[in-house]
């Protein structure tokens, strides 16, 4: 039976998927020019990813203790994610060596990774009551 929290992760899931998949759009030159949303910086987005991150961890470890093989999967990803946005911002305020910053990782490349993480999220809806 799909509860309250499982409704929850779908609602946060679609909404960061939305928040990655318009600009990704808008680089296609699809809809409107809103959809660039190219407002937050880097560090904005490097924290939001993080908290997001945490939050598939947590939804994960529901998966695989529910036997599912599809809580592996969103494991490590949450693991990658999770690093990819504490590191930046750990590098933000001083701590770590300079390659926490990941200088290569474009806004672009967090709006892939706010896509796969919503995906991630929404399918954790169903995969926590299986």
């Amino acid at each position: 039976m799909i509860t309250a929290k499982d409704w929850l992760s779908f609602l946060i899931g679609a909404i960061i998927t939305v928040l990655g998949l318009l600009p990704i759009l808008n680089r296609l030159n699809v809809g409107p020019s809103w959809f660039a949303l190219n407002f937050p910086p880097v560090t904005v987005l490097s924290f939001i990813v993080a908290a997001a991150g945490f939050y598939l961890l947590v939804e994960s470890v529901i998966e695989i203790t529910n036997s599912n093989a599809l809580g592996w999967i969103s494991f490590f990803v949450a693991i990658f994610v999770l690093v990819i946005g504490i590191l930046p911002s750990l590098a933000k305020v001083g701590v770590g060596p300079a390659w926490f910053a990941f200088p290569w990782l474009s806004p672009f490349a967090y709006h892939i990774i706010f896509v796969v993480e919503g995906l991630f999220l929404m399918l954790a809806m169903f995969a926590m009551e299986m």
